[in-house]
């Protein structure tokens, strides 16, 4: 299996995304219960590169490369923007911003990957599951 994608920044090629992830849990051998988290995750941080990252200028792309280490997978997305301040990004469970979009993507790939790291003054962000 290939461990690096590359797409350009259209919110159409998540169909590769979803592919690429298929391919990974089946070769490697991935539990049937983390696939989920592993998918979702995954999609979210690429979405979020392609929309907010790249501001889903075609002409940028977005690589998505992944480590098996041991018993850790570890999946990094990249896009070609600027980064953001994970700091000022709301908690999408406060009541005050319960019926705001923002932050709930970077929310759920909290809760569903066992480590979240930003680099890149927030233009990457590994993922990191537990296996």
């Amino acid at each position: 299996m290939n461990n690096e994608l590359i797409i350009k920044s259209k919110i159409d090629n998540i169909y590769f995304v979803e592919n690429f992830i298929d391919e990974l849990t089946i070769e490697q051998s991935i539990a049937t219960e983390m696939y989920g988290n592993i998918l979702i995750s995954t999609i979210e941080a690429v979405t979020n590169a392609i929309v907010h990252g790249n501001n889903s200028d075609p002409a940028k792309v977005v690589h998505v490369k992944v480590l098996r280490e041991n018993k850790t997978l570890q999946i990094t997305v990249t896009d070609e923007g600027e980064g953001f301040d994970i700091t000022v990004v709301p908690d999408p469970t406060r009541p005050d911003h319960i019926e705001q979009p923002d932050g709930r993507g970077i929310f759920l790939m909290r809760n569903l990957a066992d480590d979240l790291q930003f680099a890149k003054n927030g233009a990457e962000v590994t993922l990191i599951f537990n296996l």
